[in-house]
């Protein structure tokens, strides 16, 4: 069910890499809710994923860029307001990627070149995203911008290795430049931290179906799915949501706040 909560809004969704990402699912909830924007991912991950069958489902342009790259990111702003024909009121940031984990590097053995390129993909561009929008005067006043993040951000998951650091690092960065932002656009930002989701990319991390038969376990509602996630992100975007700014925001069915559930107690006691 739609209610037009974007009507008339424009953003920008970096991330869709196939059906079952989150900024894929999050692209169809916009559009439904009257949104309009451009996609953006890594030229490699456009050539991996589908991106283009979303950009033709919600009638879209898609603008490769790098989000490491300030240029492809000024490039980026630049060619939405264009294509958007006005300043931007959204941007999700759903990137992550980690070459240790990706390539098998146990915590006690990581390779410091690819740990660096983590914390770059996965959280310092995060505040690239936002100094070229506010250098680029890109975003509109009310704006609101969005990034992905998850628990291991303070707590330890052992496969989870240097991306905990990465979205620790991320959250913080909403926090600084949401501080930021206020001021200078009345522009919120905000992380929202997701249940385990079986996307391609978390289907990477060795040990997810541990991960997330644990966590439904552990949350009262369950794990939100991707959908769910969407809808909320959704909410972010809209007008109802104006005065939440610089918090990470737990969305993963009571996980972060239950000690121990019946269902975890009655699993143990088998």
């Amino acid at each position: 069910m739609a209610y037009n909560l974007l009507k008339g809004k424009k953003g920008i969704i970096f991330g869709a890499l196939d059906e079952n990402s989150i900024a894929w699912k999050t692209a169809l909830r916009v559009k439904e809710e009257g949104g309009a924007f451009t996609l953006s991912n890594a030229p490699i991950a456009m050539r991996l994923g589908k991106i283009n069958e979303l950009a033709q489902q919600c009638n879209s342009e898609v603008i490769p860029a790098d989000a490491t790259s300030e240029q492809d990111l000024n490039n980026l702003f630049t060619k939405s307001m264009e294509v958007l024909g006005g300043k931007i009121d959204f941007v999700l940031h759903s990137i992550g990627q980690s070459p240790n984990i990706r390539k098998g590097r146990e915590y006690g053995d990581l390779n410091y070149e690819w740990y660096l390129k983590t914390i770059d993909i996965s959280a310092l561009s995060f505040h690239k995203v936002m100094q070229s929008a506010e250098k680029l005067d890109a975003m509109n006043e009310w704006g609101s911008i969005v990034a992905l993040s998850y628990i291991a951000a303070q707590r330890n998951y052992p496969d989870y290795t240097d991306m905990a650091q990465a979205k620790a690092m991320l959250e913080s960065i909403a926090r600084s430049y949401g501080a930021r932002f206020a001021k200078l656009k009345k522009v919120r930002v905000n992380t929202i931290s997701q249940s385990p989701t079986k996307t391609t990319a978390g289907a990477g991390i060795s040990g997810f179906d541990v991960f997330y038969d644990f966590a439904q376990m552990m949350s009262p509602l369950g794990n939100a799915t991707a959908e769910e996630c969407a809808n909320y992100i959704v909410a972010m975007f809209s007008d109802f949501t104006r005065m939440v700014t610089m918090q990470n925001l737990m969305h993963d069915g009571g996980f972060s706040s239950s000690g121990i559930t019946q269902d975890l107690i009655d699993r143990l006691t088998k």
